[in-house]
């Protein structure tokens, strides 16, 4: 038996162990399965009114689109996290939290009017924004999120 087959095999058997499948709860599983995300990506919300979207990516039918202007990506990665927080049964009202992720930090202006026209008749979230030397699928854009669902 090779070491990774043998790593893969002690892995599991730790996870059967603490049972992480029975740990999972059926908040995370609902988020799961609504819309898919590109990468290992996290599955775990815990026990709580908090909502975790992460690696929210401009896509259209699961394909990363980076070549597009940055104000487009923004727009996408925005319409894609309205579609998952619907999923959830929030909106962006319930948002208490977003990350932007920028290859480019000078577009910053850019991804500014693009929140603000977005988030208009709510308050706004807080907000941080960090520079990234590379994001998958050649994306410009990419968004962390928490939302609180009531």
């Amino acid at each position: 038996m090779s070491q990774n087959a043998r790593a893969v095999d002690e892995r599991s058997a730790r996870n059967d162990e603490l049972n992480v499948d029975r740990q999972l709860s059926v908040e995370s599983a609902r988020q799961r399965d609504s819309v898919t995300n590109v990468g290992p990506l996290g599955t775990r919300t815990g026990q709580s009114d908090l909502v975790f979207f992460q690696g929210v990516l401009p896509e259209i039918n699961g394909d990363i689109v980076g070549t597009r202007p940055i104000e487009e990506q923004v727009r996408m990665c925005l319409d894609r996290l309205e579609l998952m927080l619907r999923n959830r049964n929030t909106t962006l009202a319930d948002v208490v939290k977003l990350e932007v992720q920028l290859t480019n930090p000078n577009a910053a202006a850019v991804v500014d009017q693009v929140y603000e026209s977005r988030f208009d008749d709510v308050e706004f979230p807080p907000r941080t924004v960090v520079g990234v030397c590379s994001l998958p699928g050649g994306a410009d854009v990419q968004l962390d999120v928490i939302a609180a669902a009531e």
